[in-house]
């Protein structure tokens, strides 16, 4: 699906793709590790927070706050940390500390000057609420985990979003997960903008997003905006 000549409608992913979350999660583990005098290694880290948190939100839906903790709990264990149980708290609670990427602000307050803009998120409403603190524009929409009772990349954000909007026309999605969001854009026909900022490689058997962009500033010239 070709990027539209008439744009109505951008929406985002929030964390990876707004918000610098892996730095996040990165100082939140190394802190709370560091009472206990354990070092983390952030290329460990963050590899292994992608893997089981996804492998969570695959099950019965629970509220992000919840898969934080659990997936904290399963790292430690991974690493040999011995963290208790009843401090995995510390994860969700850094959520209101992880801040946005450099461009992300000034990006999108050029483009809701022309377009309308809305987020869809994996996590929940009080969790994203506190992010948004660091986002001083209002969105037009936004799709939470918690609405839909379901993860991306399974589709129920996408049909929600679509359905609130009353139709796919003129519908741009801009996200950093090839997995939650290019896949599933790809399947429903929606053109995505991917913001490759890891530089990842697509084998040949994956499909395609609609456009590359390695951060926020070339993914808005590609919305028109510069």
């Amino acid at each position: 699906m070709p990027i539209p000549k008439n744009i109505s409608f951008v929406t985002f992913d929030v964390y990876g793709t707004l918000i610098d979350w892996e730095t996040g999660i990165y100082e939140a583990f190394a802190e709370e590790a560091g009472r206990d005098g354990v070092e983390i290694d952030r290329h460990v880290l963050i590899p292994l927070f992608h893997e089981i948190s996804s492998e969570i939100e695959g099950g019965s839906y629970e509220l992000y706050a919840e898969v934080l903790r659990r997936t904290a709990i399963e790292i430690a264990k991974r690493i040999g940390w011995a963290l208790e149980p009843s401090r995995s708290g510390f994860l969700p609670d850094s959520v209101q500390r992880w801040r946005p990427f450099r461009e992300t602000n000034a990006q999108l307050q050029k483009l809701a000057k022309k377009h309308k803009l809305g987020l869809l998120s994996n996590i929940d409403d009080k969790l994203l609420g506190q992010t948004r603190r660091h986002i001083p524009i209002d969105f037009d929409l936004v799709v939470t985990a918690q609405q839909v009772r379901s993860y991306k990349p399974e589709p129920a954000h996408f049909v929600e979003c679509a359905r609130r909007m009353g139709g796919k026309r003129g519908w741009v999605h801009v996200a950093s997960s090839y997995y939650h969001d290019v896949v599933p854009c790809v399947k429903q026909r929606v053109p995505v903008i991917w913001v490759n900022r890891s530089k990842e490689k697509l084998e040949a058997s994956q499909r395609k997003p609609t456009a590359e962009a390695s951060n926020l500033k070339e993914a808005a010239k590609l919305l028109g905006v510069s």
